[in-house]
């Protein structure tokens, strides 16, 4: 009968740390596709990849994970470019990627 208790335990760990990963893959892929649209870039393969997890302590103390995820854009249609965001928790905590143009017109200060 114990086993049964643990083995139903690590099925629930599973299932809850299954469901946070995908529910962070949700979040980064709405971040990105919000980036790329600001920024006015194409976001290529409409999804995000997941390149990186690690432990981290979160701003209440307790332990938690930090994703990091990896999407690609383009300016043009032809070039590839790869853009990096970190999230903890649900936090968006570093973005690398496509930003909005800021052009001044010559002549204007």
């Amino acid at each position: 009968m114990p086993s049964l208790i643990l083995l139903m335990i690590a099925g629930m760990a599973a299932y809850g740390y299954w469901n946070a990963a995908r529910a962070a893959a949700e979040r980064a892929g709405e971040l990105g596709r919000n980036a790329c649209a600001a920024a006015g870039v194409i976001w290529l393969d409409q999804t995000v990849h997941a390149a990186g997890l690690r432990l981290c302590r979160h701003e209440s103390g307790w332990l938690g994970f930090e994703r990091t995820f990896r999407f690609e854009y383009s300016y043009d249609g032809i070039e590839r470019h790869v853009g990096r965001l970190v999230l903890r928790g649900d936090t968006l905590v570093s973005f690398v990627g496509p930003v909005r143009p800021n052009v001044v017109p010559f002549g204007e200060n």
